[in-house]
């Protein structure tokens, strides 16, 4: 009776992790699906969950790209499979999972239509965005200098300033302070949704980028209270973990 005892609570458990990946209290995503692992082109939807349960595509899908490698497992809100490969700073992978949407990043002439609730940071010669592994307290994290940055290192790791395709960012929250027990030394930083290059002709080093409409309707629509994700997976990695995930 003991033993049958622990193994329906070690089956619960279990079945809890399985069933913990997507927030119970989410009703909006951002959906990318690559053809494979290797690949860098994404399809993107934003999806959100209705009253009734069911999950509507509200935009897309559109075509994004990703990191010129591909994907590999990132740190985010899911469980990566035991002995997986993750993401490693400069590795030219995006990183695959499902993520928080973080705030936004702007140095764009135009304003960007986006709800009140979503922190929106002018960018400046001031802020940097650490991708160093060798300053861990400050590692993917973002810091404003009290002066504009000056030193090699300042402006290392200063974020751009006049490149109209990060003129517009929204934060991927891959290995933030946003996920408990992270940000991890060297397993990627800076990851951001951003405006893509050469309409669409070039990858990204990570991040993933799409039309500058699209990444400004997509940003209109998030509502924080709807608790917004990214989920960016392989389509057969998609397919796979779609029912035990929940996912849309």
């Amino acid at each position: 009776m003991e033993k049958r005892l622990v193994f329906l609570i070690l089956f619960v458990l279990c079945s809890c992790a399985a069933f913990a990946q997507l927030p119970a209290n989410c009703s909006q995503a951002v959906i990318g699906i690559a053809d494979g692992w290797d690949s860098s082109v994404v399809s993107l939807s934003l999806v959100e969950k209705q009253a009734n349960g069911q999950w509507v595509r509200i935009l897309g899908p559109v075509q994004g790209r990703l990191g010129r490698a591909g994907l590999v497992w990132g740190l985010g809100l899911h469980t990566n499979p035991r002995g997986a490969t993750t993401k490693r700073e400069g590795d030219g992978r995006s990183p695959a999972g499902i993520f928080h949407i973080g705030g936004l990043w702007t140095t764009h002439k135009s304003p960007v239509k986006h709800h009140r609730g979503i922190p929106e940071v002018k960018v400046d010669p001031r802020d940097l965005w650490v991708s160093d592994p060798s300053q861990p307290h400050l590692y993917n994290r973002h810091i404003r200098l009290s002066h504009p940055a000056s030193t090699p290192w300042e402006l290392k790791e200063q974020m751009r300033q006049t490149d109209y395709a990060h003129s517009i960012k929204l934060l991927i929250c891959h290995n933030t302070q946003e996920t408990p027990g992270r940000p991890v030394v060297g397993a990627g930083s800076s990851i951001f949704f951003h405006i893509w290059r050469r309409d669409g002709a070039a990858p990204t080093a990570g991040c993933t980028s799409m039309a500058e409409s699209n990444l400004r309707s997509i940003i209109a629509r998030l509502d924080p209270a709807r608790n917004p994700v990214y989920i960016l997976l392989p389509r057969t990695e998609y397919t796979r973990l779609r029912s035990p995930w929940r996912l849309p």
